[in-house]
């Protein structure tokens, strides 16, 4: 489980302590509210290093335990065995447990988990009984769950430092007290209104705890609890895929109708770190039409100019939005909060109404009984204003009466800090991409292997699995590396199940889809199968491993394509499809040079004089604080190049169907940079595979290509779609954006030319200039010391081009480079080539291919376009379909949405940047 900050939750109980449910009271410190006390009869415990369930705790071997001891080190279990027995003198009293530690605790009675407690969350009471009656029993036992962890983690010194291994939590008080009602008036009021966001949460505690989970149900049914977000957990808003944003509202979506009987219809996000232009479409889809966040307040540059505004996305959607005034997700119901409010909210006149959202947020912890009490007083009084506990719908509702007069914000809702992110962690992003990719292709392969009949099943359970731990890791504090290193080792294991599963899916699908064409034994191979998961026909050159290890390289294009034999690289040379020769050893020339010869075909060079392209830059590294969070823009005051040289260029292919050359460089102190720069017959980037041993601390490596060409504005890929972003820092808003995100490629163009930087794994890039440049690793020592201090492995590739990005197939080769094609030793019966789909216009791209749950042989396609135009395009299809329907991005059929079946297939109608999902419907 993921805690806040990354810091792994303990327990499952945790998400619900966090939201606040399972938090009946605070007992405040104030001694004066307590009378008599006397300690327990019996206090025990043991400690273990697993997290274990209540039903297995019990069982263990309680040893004396003592107020005053302290129990460790970070991140164990200590199991309380607590017996107390009431006075009984204190008859008719309200009584109390009182606990404090440093951890975050647990109390379970009669087997239920009942009460979380935490000193740092000001919650550090039990109510045992209100009113203590001759018939209860006045002998119980409790036991109290303690994680070594306190509110935020166990961080040295503060609560973003690395985690202190070490760290003892002292227990401080453990008793029974009687509670004074007469000097403060407990307040349970029962139409205390609680949230709570992450399908993912209510999952664990589903699993868990079933009986609290019951309960949980029966506050939603009574409107006391109100589940929000939409999604599985509040992912990242800037570097999961679209496809990934689809399935986190899809996922969690559908969990909280098939356990609650509804959907959400507000998105909350309130602590992300930016917010992709392409969030409203996929809300609008997912059937949520209003947003709530606050993490712009964070900017550090310039201050947002709303708080209640509509947000219009890349493709037009509008979303209500709302930023509380209160620039807070943790308040504490104090009056200077309430007045603060009133007094920035930047659209009164426009609006009346705000959100103010209060408890312990950040961390958890939920509302204390303090807080409530100061809300309860503030309902109607003078000079405040009006103060209700409401829900997030009567709050959108009130605000779309009063929407008239709002502004529009179009574009993406850019934080200007937290810019590390996208580059911290790298292999948890490398993890991210290939998990998609894997996912992608099982899922396309195991549609067709379905569709082309026989007894294959779809793995839906398997593959809901899978993407649920995808969907996991793209939590906002794991995906952007601001977790610690615990979590961080958990994330790489779900990514390497992913991996393992998703290879044995597609083998198992591709066994189905292929299995006449396939070679029933391993040894000498005489043909090649080869699949391509992607809409387009594609010409590259593959590899293949011979029976002595050796490489053989060959041409491939089409969709399925059949290769009776290999063309190889010597066979190739003489009739010069490719001749890489080098004039001399020289470092700087020869990368020159091989810039230069990626644009042989245009008789220009794009390099302006003087510049080497493919040049690393390692950065000094020292944020203000957020150590994995942030960069600040004074890094790149400290630019130095590197250029020492460890092993001089060298060809490694000469010619024939690839051509490639290697060297190494020494980087900093104590990393090496080794490189193979490869270019492919009729391919039209250049490839840089690139594998690094880095071992710095608060470095930031990048590599740069200056480019001969002359444009304001870069173009970056986001989710289904791209957006064009200053290349100038004319204005503070420009100025901020110094280090910015994308996906699978950047652009500079201008008219007629353009470069392109592709990679496969990357996320942190810039185009200031004509310079653009990729952001490749970081070294932070907090939260997680050894962030990627390791072994990494990635590929780049710049692509020149003529005419614009759109026309020259940059979007198509960007996705290439990520989507290599399916390499598969065959038989030698002969196949003619074989496509699934095809699509009419290049504008359009087929994401993807799945089955529909639960319709059985019901597929859905998903479409984009992607050029940014208005246009008509036919999908045609060789699966026998007998019915076309549109649906939203939960899968249910629109209204009128079904689409006739015509001769050149199913006529689509798009505007810029709209996504299109279908439903097809098989024919047995």
């Amino acid at each position: 489980m993921l805690g806040k900050r990354g810091a792994p939750c303990p327990h499952p109980w945790a998400a619900l302590h966090r939201a606040g449910l399972i938090n009946r009271v605070l007992a405040p410190s104030n001694r004066r509210l307590f009378g008599d006390r006397c300690p327990p009869i019996s206090l025990s415990c043991f400690q273990t290093p697993r997290r274990i369930p209540y039903s297995e705790a019990i069982g263990q071997e309680f040893r004396p335990a003592k107020v005053g001891d302290s129990f460790g080190p970070t991140w164990e279990t200590c199991w309380f065995k607590v017996e107390l027995s009431i006075p009984p003198a204190w008859a008719g009293r309200e009584v109390h447990f009182v606990w404090e530690s440093d951890g975050e605790g647990m109390v379970w009675r009669d087997a239920q988990p009942v009460q979380g407690l935490t000193k740092e969350g000001e919650k550090t009471s039990y109510i045992l009984t209100r009113s203590m009656k001759e018939p209860e029993p006045h002998s119980l036992t409790l036991y109290v769950e303690l994680a070594c962890n306190g509110l935020f983690g166990a961080g040295k010194g503060s609560m973003i430092a690395p985690p202190d291994p070490d760290r003892r939590f002292t227990l401080s008080k453990a008793e029974l007290v009687v509670f004074n009602r007469d000097v403060y008036e407990l307040l349970m009021d029962l139409e205390i209104l609680l949230d709570m966001a992450q399908a993912q949460q209510f999952e664990w505690v589903r699993s868990w705890y079933p009986g609290l989970y019951a309960q949980v149900q029966d506050f939603v049914a009574k409107g006391q609890f109100v589940p929000v977000g939409g999604t599985w957990v509040e992912m990242d808003g800037n570097l999961p895929s679209g496809e990934s944003m689809v399935r986190q509202f899809l996922q969690g979506q559908r969990f909280f109708q098939e356990q609650f009987g509804r959907i959400c219809s507000e998105f909350w996000l309130p602590d992300t770190f930016g917010y992709s232009a392409q969030l409203p479409q996929l809300m609008r889809g997912c059937g949520i039409r209003r947003f709530l966040t606050q993490k712009l307040s964070w900017n550090l540059v310039n201050a947002f100019p709303h708080h209640t505004f509509f947000w219009e996305g890349i493709d037009g959607s509008r979303v209500l939005t709302h930023f509380p005034p209160g620039d807070s997700y943790g308040m504490h119901g104090r009056v200077e909060e309430m007045l603060k409010t009133v007094k920035n909210n930047k659209d009164k006149g426009r609006v009346n109404h705000s959100a103010f959202l209060f408890g312990f947020g950040d961390g958890g912890g939920g509302p204390t009984q303090k807080m409530l009490d100061r809300m309860k007083r503030m309902t109607d009084t003078d000079g405040l204003p009006r103060v209700q506990i409401s829900t997030p719908d009567r709050l959108f509702s009130a605000l779309e009466k009063e929407s008239s007069q709002l502004c529009t914000w179009v574009g993406e809702l850019f934080l200007e800090l937290h810019n590390g992110t996208y580059t911290t962690q790298a292999q948890i992003k490398k993890g991210n991409r290939e998990c998609e990719r894997i996912l992608h292709d099982v899922e396309v392969l195991s549609t067709l292997a379905v569709a082309r009949g026989g007894a294959f099943q779809y793995p839906a359970s398997q593959l809901q699995r899978l993407w649920r731990l995808l969907l996991l890791n793209q939590f906002h504090d794991v995906l952007p590396g601001s977790c610690i290193q615990l979590v961080v080792e958990d994330a790489l294991q779900y990514y390497a199940e992913i991996r393992r599963a998703g290879a044995r899916l597609q083998e198992e699908a591709v066994q189905s889809l292929c299995r006449e064409l396939l070679q029933p034994k391993a040894g000498n191979t005489e043909s090649t199968l080869v699949l391509n998961t992607l809409p387009w026909e594609r010409t590259e050159v593959i590899s293949r491993t011979g029976p002595a290890g050796t490489e053989t390289l060959g041409m491939s294009n089409l969709g399925v394509a059949h290769i009776p034999e290999f063309l190889t690289g010597a066979e190739t040379t003489n009739k010069e499809i490719l001749c890489l020769s080098l004039p001399w050893g020289g470092f700087t020339d020869v990368r020159f040079l091989l810039w230069t010869l990626s644009y042989f075909k245009l008789s220009l060079n794009c390099v302006p004089g003087g510049c080497c392209a493919n040049q690393f830059a390692l950065f000094d590294d020292v944020p203000l604080y957020w150590d994995a969070w942030d960069v600040m823009d004074y890094h790149l005051e400290t630019r130095k190049p590197v250029t020492t040289l460890l092993k001089p260029l060298e060809i490694t292919l000469a010619g024939g169907l690839r051509g490639s050359a290697s060297f190494s460089l020494q980087i900093g102190e104590s990393s090496t940079l080794t490189q193979e720069i490869i270019l492919d017959a009729t391919c039209p980037y250049l490839r840089f595979l690139t594998q690094v041993e880095w071992k710095e601390a608060h470095k930031f490596l990048k590599v740069e290509f200056p480019v001969q060409v002359r444009s304001t504005n870069a173009t970056y890929e986001i989710q289904f779609g791209h957006l064009q972003r200053p290349t100038h820092w004319n204005t503070s808003w420009d100025w901020a954006r110094f280090e910015v995100w994308a996906h699978k490629w950047l652009d500079l163009s201008e008219h007629g030319f353009g470069v392109a930087l592709l990679n496969d794994c990357k996320y942190g890039a810039s185009a200031h200039g004509n310079i653009l440049s990729l952001s490749l690793l970081r070294a932070p020592k907090s939260p997680d010391a050894m962030a990627d201090i390791t072994h990494h492995q990635f590929t780049y590739a710049v692509m020149p081009h003529l005419g614009s990005f759109q026309d020259a197939g940059v979007i198509q080769c960007a996705y290439n480079l990520n989507f290599p094609l399916h390499v598969v030793p065959a038989s030698s019966a002969r196949c003619p080539p074989w496509s699934a789909f095809s699509v009419s216009s290049p504008a359009v791209v087929l994401e993807t291919v799945k089955q529909a749950s639960p319709r059985g042989r019901t597929v859905v396609v998903r479409l984009y376009e992607a050029h940014g135009s208005t246009l008509v395009a036919w999908l045609q299809t060789s699966l026998p379909v007998q019915e076309a329907v549109l649906c939203d991005l939960l899968e249910r059929p629109a209204a009128q949405g079904r689409l006739p079946l015509e001769q050149r297939g199913l006529r689509l109608s798009f505007t810029p940047f709209r996504v299109l999902s279908i439903l097809l419907v098989l024919r047995q």
